[in-house]
């Protein structure tokens, strides 16, 4: 039976960073690689910020840990992965709030452990049970905090991925609204974590300047392209049955571009921006396979884990329409892709051109292609807005310019949250706006079926180019923005 009770209210503005009460944090896969990378160093920068309220962290995992040898575990990767140096002193505050419980001790003993924290903590501490494990053992931990009676007072941190279809999406989330009601739980996506993609929404609707222009009227396509370097090589066998679309398009770009698309919403509200996202699920068409290019560099086949003759996708390129009335006839065009020539994290926006009778044949008007709005959603934060202009002298001759921003010339660079650390944060405060709603993963898959059914044949690309050749045929007569034709402007030393 569902617990009835949950901390905070429904649907806090967003744009308030309400106290925190004092928490108990249940970290579940405290051992692996993410909880190493990401987790631990970010409830470590979260407490020296002095963002985290009185707490106490429990990590729980299968390897046979005591308390001690878990918290020199979490010191070994905080001193490896944090952005800052892990002092003695920040290290004493921190380490005496650890504890360990092995899953084989089973749910009494986790629930003795939060007991004992909670009677430090004293009154009634909030309990945040964060998820750091594959989807096919969520049923087992949610069924473990609800024999540990932890299921009261709390709220609950889902990874990715969120399902592998439909039918497992569905299934997925009956087996957690089992024992959790839907707004006590977070389904983390970290590209919406970042500064960058939560200015999309400051950009778009706090500036008279772009909203009027942000229409199928004056936009000709939007591009939203994530390549990156890194080979699958260490998780060969998890990507086997994955691939890229499921990996990438489904959990991150597909939200990247609801952040793109969707109507102003009626407040700066969980709840109302995430009723807006869901507008653009429910307006996407369901994905043409004869629009998607798959491919796979050479070499994957040989990782170890992976089959011989596999048709697992490492590069995905997809065009995907939005049928309403802002973006009807506007392509959103989807890339992303392993060992490919560069790393870049880019939404790309290119303006309609105007006629150009005016200017004579050899000005250069449109050769560089159309104006384009660009947003670099890497952690230095980068926007552009392209530009003709005339170049200095006689007669008119056209140059492509630029006006570009960067979050280094704010001067508050100190003052950005690494994006798991800003999502814990906000799962603590009980807002969901960066988060995904059940509902909404649902229709993603949904749309992503005729894909999934019938996909195009895997093509072969080399490690360091930017995929298979079809790629461009895709997108033509465009052309995509990767690789840049211009580099982003250095900063000023």
């Amino acid at each position: 039976m569902v617990d009835q009770a949950l901390a905070g209210p429904r649907d806090a503005p967003a744009a308030s960073v309400a106290p925190l009460e004092p928490h108990v944090i249940v970290l579940f896969g405290a051992t692996g690689d993410l909880a190493r990378r990401k987790l631990l160093p970010g409830v470590l920068h979260l407490s020296e910020a002095g963002l985290l309220p009185d707490y106490r962290l429990v990590g729980v995992a299968t390897d046979e840990l005591d308390d001690e040898e878990f918290r020199n575990l979490a010191r070994r990767s905080c001193e490896e992965f944090a952005r800052t140096e892990v002092t003695e002193r920040c290290w004493a505050d921190v380490g005496q709030r650890l504890s360990y419980v092995c899953t084989s001790a089973g749910p009494e003993a986790l629930r003795d452990v939060v007991a004992r924290h909670e009677a430090e903590l004293g009154e009634m501490p909030r309990r945040l049970h964060y998820l750091s494990i594959p989807p096919g053992a969520a049923g087992a931990v949610v069924r473990t905090l609800a024999a540990a009676g932890l299921v009261d007072r709390s709220r609950i941190v889902l990874e990715k991925p969120f399902g592998t279809d439909l039918e497992s999406a569905v299934a997925l989330n009956a087996t957690v609204h089992e024992i959790f009601r839907e707004d006590q739980v977070f389904r983390i996506d970290h590209f919406l974590g970042k500064e960058a993609a939560q200015n999309i929404l400051a950009f778009r609707f706090a500036n008279g300047l772009f909203e009027p222009i942000w229409n199928r009227d004056h936009i000709d396509h939007v591009q939203i392209d994530v390549p990156e370097t890194l080979s699958v090589a260490d998780r060969a066998s998890f990507y086997e049955q994955t691939g890229a679309f499921r990996d990438m398009v489904v959990t991150h770009l597909f939200q990247i571009l609801a952040f793109m698309a969707m109507e102003p919403p009626t407040a700066l509200a969980p709840q109302a921006i995430g009723e807006e996202k869901d507008k653009v699920f429910r307006s996407m068409r369901p994905l043409d396979p004869r629009r998607v290019v798959r491919g796979q560099y050479e070499g994957y086949r040989h990782h170890p884990g992976v089959d011989p003759h596999s048709q697992t996708e490492t590069f995905v390129a997809l065009e995907v329409e939005i049928d309403n009335w802002r973006w009807a006839g506007v392509p959103f065009f989807l890339r992303t892709g392993k060992q490919m020539a560069e790393g870049a994290r880019i939404i790309s926006i290119a303006f309609r051109e105007p006629p150009k009778s005016m200017f004579p044949a050899d000005s250069g008007v449109g050769v560089q292609g159309p104006d384009h709005l660009t947003f670099d959603l890497a952690d230095s934060s980068r926007l552009s807005l392209s530009f003709y202009g005339k170049r200095p002298g006689p007669g008119m001759k056209l140059d492509k310019l630029s006006l570009q921003f960067a979050l280094h010339e704010t001067g508050r660079e100190a003052d950005v949250l690494e994006a798991y650390e800003r999502l814990i944060h906000d799962a603590m405060v009980g807002d969901h706006t960066l988060f995904n709603t059940a509902q909404g993963i649902e229709r993603l898959w949904e749309i992503s079926t005729p894909l999934l059914e019938d996909p195009p044949q895997v093509l072969p690309y080399w490690s360091g180019s930017w995929g298979p050749a079809t790629v461009d045929e895709l997108i033509a007569p465009r052309s995509w923005r990767l690789p840049f034709r211009r580099a982003w402007r250095a900063p000023e030393t």
